[in-house]
């Protein structure tokens, strides 16, 4: 078993089988699409008597922090062929990528997980809830006239590309930096296209993706939204509920920072109306999403808190090692002394006169980002500390919740 690079010539065939092995894409279709993935990022293959039978995609991105840009890796695949299934070679081969990418540069990494636990073991943490809201668009209440939008296709996926990297994103927002990555998700997205608006210009300022199975009256998803100011976002409401006299509900991600129920007529009476239908109205929610640290005195270092300054030993564990090489990246356990405030910073060792939090690098992370409080992670969470350590941590380190804002 060796674990190395993609090769497109050699590796193109198997790749290509494992994903649909795995239900990824179609027996029949999707293979230009993969093709462009493929080459969106870094994959390495796990290679087994002679064949890539493991998988794993990464891209470069970037992650909003408060007002820093920290950059990232972002997972976009893994998958491990049906021959070759509880041999551990997901984990390793994922573990062996992301060591490269850290090795690169990327502080942070993150995740669409396909099952609270599996990541764990690598260092994961679940991230903050995402809403999901089903509606009727015809109950939008937004008291706007939309201009007469331009049509996308798959061919625009440049401008849309870089429409997207520029849209507004509150702290923890994502950007995948490949422009091949929004190229194949047009591409995959069923019975796909868009509607947007250019600037005079003509550079495409705001836009909204959609895809359906049923065009006719939907359900219709908007795979994701576009824009820079509130007007902006405003239009694009505008313009979902002017689809509303055709098609019966719309499924989107709540944006961040964003509650769509504050702009639908009557949601609980519609909501009780069209249970069990089609077009049921509803809310979910879901922390589908996972991160870990992967340099902590960088991550530290770009840190800019209101409050502080708080210093305090932190003891981290790091379950990655056990999945490396003795040589090169092993993670970021071991004891540091931390200082959050205005300026902070991690250094190695430990000082006796500080009081001592002790968690793994996935809990951490998670206060890091703001997905819930300390305190709140020491009752569910591998996190402990005093109660005066963690109720001064929920208090400085006192950041929004994440929103990426873009799947992965």
């Amino acid at each position: 078993m060796t674990f190395r690079a993609y090769r497109p010539d050699e590796d193109r065939a198997a790749v290509e089988a494992v994903w649909r092995e795995v239900g990824w894409i179609d027996p029949e279709g999707d293979a230009e699409a993969l093709g462009v993935f493929l080459e969106s990022g870094r994959t390495v293959v796990a290679e087994v008597d002679g064949r890539a039978e493991c998988v794993v995609n990464t891209d470069p991105g970037t992650l909003r922090y408060l007002d820093e840009e920290i950059q990232i890796s972002c997972i976009t695949g893994v998958t491990t062929s049906r021959i070759v299934r509880k041999r551990g070679l997901a984990s390793r081969l994922t573990a062996h990528a992301l060591a490269t990418d850290a090795a690169d540069g990327a502080l942070l990494a993150a995740l669409g997980a396909f099952e609270q636990g599996f990541y764990n073991q690598l260092g994961f943490g679940n991230g903050s809830y995402a809403h999901s809201c089903t509606f009727d668009p015809a109950q939008l209440t937004i008291e706007v006239d939309p201009r007469t939008p331009r049509r996308l296709t798959p061919d625009d996926w440049e401008t849309v590309h870089r429409s997207r990297l520029a849209r507004h994103r509150p702290h923890g927002g994502v950007n995948v930096l490949s422009p091949e990555i929004t190229r194949a998700e047009m591409m995959w997205s069923e019975n796909g296209f868009g509607l947007g608006y250019a600037d005079e210009a003509g550079e495409l300022t705001h836009h909204l993706w959609f895809s359906a199975k049923e065009l006719e009256d939907g359900p219709y998803h908007v795979d994701w939204t576009a824009y820079r100011t509130r007007e902006q976002f405003l239009e694009l409401l505008a313009l979902i509920r002017s689809l509303g006299d055709q098609v019966r509900s719309i499924r989107m991600s709540e944006p961040g920072n964003i509650q769509l129920q504050d702009l639908l007529r009557e949601p609980f009476r519609m909501r009780k109306i069209t249970r069990e239908s089609p077009h049921e109205h509803r809310l979910t929610a879901s922390a589908y999403w996972q991160a870990r640290i992967l340099d902590l005195p960088a991550c530290i270092e770009r840190t800019h808190l209101d409050g502080g300054p708080l210093a305090f030993n932190l003891a981290l564990e790091d379950p990655i090692a056990d999945r490396l090489p003795e040589a090169g990246w092993r993670g970021t356990g071991g004891e540091y002394m931390v200082t959050l405030g205005p300026e902070s910073s991690a250094v190695r060792g430990a000082a006796p006169s500080l009081p001592t939090l002790r968690a793994s690098i996935g809990a951490f992370t998670r206060i890091w980002l703001g997905v819930r409080p300390a305190t709140s992670l020491s009752w569910t969470d591998d996190l402990s500390g005093t109660p005066d350590l963690l109720a001064a941590l929920d208090r400085v380190l006192n950041v929004p919740a994440p929103s990426p804002d873009w799947d992965f």
